[in-house]
């Protein structure tokens, strides 16, 4: 389970002029491997995610994801995949306010077409330290909390790769350690490739097993 960027080249119409984001990257993540993407503002991290995530088709240059080649995938192909092989936590939790924690993660599974029964979410849950907190709302859960269960969210459909946006950026410096120490585990236990874009420095020291790849304005 993995995902491999070869030779993306990604492009934004700028005006009259073109924007080249992404000039020729390449970028990899293994199974079992936590790989932290940094990077200044405007150097193609978020792009990056994008392109890893079936989100953005580039211009050029080819995604393979969990040994498929989805260079030539329709729209439909590379919907259904990143379905069924992405995970996706953002910058903020995004949980409904009127769902409990369990609730939140059966709600993905229903979307998804598939069944999770309360012992598997209570199961995703206890993974990621919320035992006590399975039964409560949003608005009853910190911080680190609630990107807790979003983490958890995104591991109900068994995903091959796990994309992360700035996940310790509303968090103080403990609960941000505690995200970036999880988000390895849950590599090395659940043997998915975990990528996590951010720009916390002080929170990668945590990180025991963490690979850097860094970006910057020359490259992007």
């Amino acid at each position: 389970m993995s995902v491999r960027l070869t030779d993306i080249v990604l492009t934004y119409p700028d005006g009259d002029a073109t924007l080249r984001v992404l000039d020729g990257l390449n970028f990899h993540a293994e199974a079992g491997e936590t790989v932290a993407v940094t990077g200044p503002s405007g150097s193609g991290k978020s792009s990056l995610l994008a392109v890893a995530g079936l989100l953005t088709v580039p211009d050029s240059g080819r995604v393979v994801l969990d040994g498929v080649d989805t260079t030539d995938l329709d729209a439909a192909t590379r919907t259904r995949l990143r379905r069924d092989r992405i995970g996706f936590v953002f910058q903020q939790a995004n949980l409904l306010p009127s769902l409990t924690a369990t609730e939140q993660l059966a709600l993905v599974a229903h979307l998804s077409g598939r069944r999770i029964d309360r012992a598997r979410a209570r199961d995703l849950l206890a993974a990621v330290g919320l035992t006590q907190q399975a039964d409560r709302r949003p608005h009853q859960l910190s911080g680190g909390q609630r990107q807790r269960v979003a983490i958890a969210r995104s591991l109900v459909n068994d995903p091959a790769v796990l994309l992360v946006d700035e996940p310790t950026s509303a968090l103080d410096a403990d609960r941000s350690r505690e995200i970036v120490e999880l988000l390895e585990r849950t590599a090395r236990e659940r043997d998915v490739a975990v990528v996590m874009v951010t720009h916390d420095r002080e929170a990668l020291r945590a990180g025991t097993r963490l690979r850097e790849f860094a970006l910057d304005k020359t490259s992007a």
